[in-house]
């Protein structure tokens, strides 16, 4: 009985002694920092609203002031890459990524592939009957050249990665929503295109991959 009596005893001093203690609460372990962490961070961020934001007011005047002719552009790439970049394009990092340069063209859709979500259309602007250029048509658009091209957005000016890239899609978005959502996809094959756009400068050999930022159709010729 009285080794009963001693064990209640123990077992009440317990608790009070629990009852005494503050719990305070641990930090997360691997809490996200401010550049790898969740976009709800920043509540007030909208890559959508950023991307219509600067468009006309800032990224088509820098597009156009900084396009060059998509021939010249190879030409002075096969020459110096650095220095054609400079002059034609934006690279943000210098550790060897492609930059990405801003050209304007004139030819002829000679092909289109619109079977898949990432459509593109080819363009012959010599002549020769031959693609030179392989334009993106969306709906999906691959990679962030809109946004790699732009010398006055930095990745150091968003909360993390993850904004960073929402904001390259948000511009690509854009572009198809009101550029490219009302293209005639089955009537391209033959008519005239003036485009500007941007490409990473990379693969010279290869006609390059162009997200437009304008493009006109034309008459069938």
């Amino acid at each position: 009985m009285l080794t009963r009596s001693l064990q209640i005893a123990t077992l009440l001093a317990a608790c009070m002694s629990l009852s005494a203690c503050k719990l305070v609460a641990t930090a997360a372990k691997n809490q996200p920092n401010s550049r790898e962490g969740s976009p709800a961070q920043n509540a007030e961020f909208s890559p959508d609203r950023m991307a219509d934001e600067i468009w006309d007011s800032k990224a088509m005047p820098y597009l156009r002031r900084k396009a060059g002719a998509l021939p010249e552009i190879l030409a002075a790439a096969r020459q110096n890459p650095d220095e054609a970049g400079r002059k034609y394009g934006y690279r943000e990092k210098q550790d060897g990524s492609p930059w990405t340069v801003v050209t304007k063209l004139d030819g002829q859709v000679v092909t289109a592939d619109t079977t898949s979500r990432a459509a593109t259309a080819g363009v012959d602007i010599d002549g020769d009957g031959k693609a030179d250029a392989t334009i993106q048509i969306g709906p999906a658009i691959r990679g962030t050249a809109l946004r790699d091209a732009l010398d006055f957005v930095s990745f150091t000016s968003f909360t993390n990665q993850i904004e960073y890239a929402q904001f390259g899609k948000a511009l690509n978005t854009r572009v198809d929503r009101v550029l490219l959502s009302g293209l005639p996809r089955d009537q391209l094959v033959g008519r005239k295109v003036s485009v500007l756009g941007v490409f990473p400068l990379e693969k010279l050999d290869q006609p390059p991959l162009i997200t437009p930022a304008e493009l006109t159709l034309g008459p069938k010729s």
